[in-house]
């Protein structure tokens, strides 16, 4: 790899309860580290079957409205044909097909280019597992 290639796992806690969290500076520490003021990508991958990365306005209820347009679209009860883990599970494994389980985001000047209100984060509904990883990858 070439030496404008750089990647790092952050372990994120994510509790019991269903949850978005904002990455955002995570993946702003990590550039100033890795891209060192050169243009690329950044990548944020979450290498779990049953959580997403989005890119939202957080702080003002639109995480809060997320989560529970995500119970509407995908409520926690027996319909679903997985079903180990806790009461209604079979839903996290099908929020990565409608919150990708990464995104890749531009990098100019060795910082994200992100919109006025815009944040990277983590979204989780699987109340089974406490901890994620995210991983992190700069291409320059």
């Amino acid at each position: 790899m070439s030496d404008s290639f750089h990647t790092r796992v952050l372990r994120v806690a994510t509790g019991s309860r269903e949850t978005v969290v904002d990455l955002t500076r995570d993946c702003e520490a990590f550039l100033a580290e890795s891209a060192r003021g050169a243009d690329g990508l950044l990548n944020v991958f979450v290498p779990h079957a049953t959580a997403g990365v989005a890119v939202l306005e957080t702080g003002a209820g639109s995480d809060d409205d997320l989560l529970a347009a995500l119970r509407d679209l995908l409520p926690a009860d027996d319909r679903w044909r997985h079903r180990h883990g806790s009461r209604g599970h079979g839903r996290d494994h099908v929020l990565p097909a409608l919150v990708a389980p990464h995104a890749t985001l531009p990098v100019i000047g060795g910082r994200l280019s992100l919109g006025a209100w815009q944040s990277v984060c983590l979204v989780d509904t699987n109340v089974d597992n406490a901890e994620r990883q995210v991983r992190l990858s700069f291409l320059g």
